[in-house]
């Protein structure tokens, strides 16, 4: 399977995401990345928007729900969110959308922030094995894998997909 540049799907995604904030009115969004890759991709989207609130970042660490089982990432790290995101519209940005479980952490760590007005989830790949019933408003790309075949994201400079 040949996948296309990273690159013009972030930017084909950019230009869906723009005719999706505006056709809702959303003029001021605040943009969050999970993580590691879903940084990656939300540093693309929001140099392409030009927003112009700093762009966020959780760790979803301490909110995974094997974190009983698993223990702590080696390379966990802080979130780094605005003050409160109370009534604001959040654009939450994830490198790949597997089971759910990840944007769901998020979304409880957002929360912790405050209560946003509005939540749209984008992710750069998705490949549509939930276990959670979480479904992103926008996507970039789409793959039906093979059972037990996983993506890999590389970055952030190029952005680059491998398949396992």
């Amino acid at each position: 399977m040949t996948l296309p540049d990273m690159n013009q799907v972030c930017e084909q995604l950019a230009q869906q995401l723009k005719s999706y904030l505006s056709d809702r009115n959303i003029s001021a969004p605040v943009m969050v990345g999970i993580r590691t890759g879903g940084v990656w991709v939300a540093e693309h989207l929001h140099k392409r928007l030009e927003l112009t609130d700093p762009l966020g970042s959780v760790d979803i660490s301490f909110y995974r729900d094997d974190f009983t089982r698993s223990g702590l990432h080696p390379q966990a790290a802080s979130s780094d969110l605005p003050d409160s995101i109370e009534g604001r519209d959040v654009i939450l940005v994830d490198d790949v959308i597997m089971s759910g479980r990840t944007v769901r952490a998020a979304m409880n760590e957002l929360f912790d922030y405050g209560r946003p007005a509005s939540v749209t989830l984008v992710a750069l790949v998705d490949i549509g094995r939930r276990e959670l019933p979480l479904q992103p408003d926008l996507c970039g790309l789409v793959l039906d894998l093979e059972p037990g075949q996983l993506v890999k994201l590389s970055g952030p400079d190029p952005l680059e997909l491998t398949l396992l």
